[in-house]
């Protein structure tokens, strides 16, 4: 996995061409599109169709329904806010990285009876940042952690620093890179 994992939330598949490029300018190949959209399996279906170098996951994956769909769309990671036994058991079955939204020791715990070591900590911000990262790798020290959510500039190096987190996942990934690109049209 990637150091960075944006977060890409497409409305209309047209977006897709600009977001995924201007990730991909940025030097990302990584992208996880999110599953809150109408067009989130064609997306994804897309994404994996004329963007090979790109690993193209599903995020916002709340149930076995989306997983399949996510699946059947060419998706190559899984992404849930929270742990669903049931996607859990599907992305096993088919060897698909699954990486549900973890934030207490219990959470934690379940995830490792299913196999998963390597967990989204979502919403960082919320649920203590770092020093709460910390505080859980100790008793935990075969787990990995994708923070999301209130990760930003501000604190990505710090994030990084710890040798528990796996990759740092966010959407101003998808802002920073359109940004840039849109100031180079210029």
């Amino acid at each position: 996995m990637e150091k960075y994992v944006p977060v890409v939330v497409i409305k209309e598949l047209g977006e897709t061409d600009k977001i995924l490029t201007a990730l991909m300018n940025n030097g990302i190949n990584t992208a996880e599109i999110t599953f809150r959209t109408a067009c989130a399996a064609e997306a994804i279906a897309y994404a994996v169709k004329h963007y090979p170098n790109m690993s193209i996951g599903a995020g916002t994956v709340i149930n076995a329904k989306q997983c399949e769909a996510a699946l059947a769309a060419g998706a190559t990671f899984i992404v849930s806010p929270g742990l669903s036994p049931a996607v859990a058991a599907i992305c096993n079955e088919k060897g698909i990285p699954y990486y549900p939204g973890c934030v207490t020791p219990t959470e934690i715990m379940a995830a490792l009876e299913l196999g998963i070591t390597t967990v989204k900590f979502f919403p960082a911000n919320i649920y203590g940042g770092l020093k709460a990262l910390k505080a859980l790798a100790a008793p935990f020290p075969q787990v990995k952690f994708i923070p999301t959510g209130g990760v930003d500039r501000s604190n990505i190096d710090e994030f990084l620093a710890f040798d528990k987190v796996e990759a740092i996942g966010g959407s101003f990934f998808v802002k920073e890179a359109l940004e840039k690109m849109e100031a180079e049209n210029k």
